[in-house]
């Protein structure tokens, strides 16, 4: 809807919505610019402290995909009037703790009465204006390396409707609740060092093919994903063959599919492609040259990079799924 609104002309916006990137980009001066986003969503784990959790990581994750650094955030709160307020208590703790971890701080915020929890914020960082990574600029000979396991939509899906296992629940909640800030670090000093790391996006609500897809149209090249190598979370697969399947999961392959081309894939190998993730891992574009030194850099700071596809010259189809 932004879209069809005028647009207002400034100058200072280094990045906008007009490529769907994860965050807005706003020059200061001619060393640092803010990078600016929110986000907020309804529980999808039954623990509050962990809901809260997941909120505060999902929300500082698309700060790191631009490459920046968060510094403040703004809580966002819609609780029940009527509501325990003891179980709002243990949600902000959650968040707190990872805004704690983020170096970030919570200097406010807003709430309203609401039927329906939903909570989240609205983060603030900073970048150097010549170092901002958004999903445009990927380039041909690329390598794609992947930060985290697809699958927190569907075993969010078996959460709430109380059939997930234990192990399942466990694994998406370390996902959902690891800071992308490492990644995000080993990123921004690579390209001090003059690694050429030419997009980055986060793979959240849109699946992994909707946010490619973004990479692929803003940066007009191609994409092709090897399916057996991207990470997958214990019980993603169980949860698709016995249908729970998300609303988000269904509009991002409605939405998507066609700009896909797949290759001997199996059926549930297709439809985790378009599952929706919440704080999900970082898909970093880099260029062949300095795609080993980044890969080791990622796994001396613990964080499990995958390469799992490649950036091609624009061609039809848009995206390709290999085997």
């Amino acid at each position: 809807m932004l879209g069809k609104l005028a647009r207002q002309q400034d100058p200072n916006v280094l990045v906008g919505f007009d490529h769907a990137d994860d965050a807005g980009v706003y020059l200061l001066t001619p060393e640092m610019a803010l990078v600016q986003t929110v986000d907020f969503f309804t529980p999808i784990v039954d623990d509050p402290y962990t809901f809260g959790q997941i909120a505060a990581t999902n929300a500082l994750s698309d700060v790191y995909a631009m490459g920046g650094k968060p510094l403040t955030s703004l809580a966002l709160v819609c609780f029940p009037e009527k509501g325990d307020l003891e179980i709002l208590g243990r949600i902000l703790a959650g968040g707190l703790s990872k805004m704690i971890e983020a170096n970030c701080t919570i200097i406010g915020g807003h709430s309203i009465r609401d039927d329906e929890t939903k909570f989240g914020y609205s983060v603030t960082g900073v970048i150097h204006p010549k170092r901002v990574l958004a999903n445009q600029g990927a380039q041909p000979g690329d390598r794609l390396l992947f930060t985290k396991a697809l699958g927190t939509g569907v075993i969010s899906t078996a959460i709430k409707k109380g059939v997930a296992k234990q192990d399942w629940i466990d694994a998406a909640v370390k996902s959902m609740t690891t800071l992308n800030k490492s990644a995000a670090e080993v990123i921004a000093d690579g390209i001090g060092k003059g690694w050429s790391v030419h997009a980055l996006t986060d793979i959240t609500g849109f699946g992994l093919i909707g946010h490619a897809r973004e990479i692929a149209l803003a940066s007009d090249v191609s994409l092709v994903f090897q399916s057996s190598r991207i990470p997958v979370i214990e019980g993603a697969f169980e949860c698709i063959r016995a249908g729970y399947i998300p609303g988000g999961l269904n509009a991002n392959r409605e939405f998507a599919e066609c700009q896909v081309e797949f290759d001997g894939i199996s059926a549930e190998a297709k439809t985790l492609l378009f599952d929706p993730q919440t704080a999900g891992g970082l898909l970093i574009s880099v260029a062949n040259a300095d795609f080993d030194s980044l890969a080791q850099a990622l796994r001396n700071a613990e964080v499990p990079g995958v390469e799992i596809g490649q950036v091609l010259p624009r061609t039809k189809p848009l995206i390709r799924i290999t085997p």
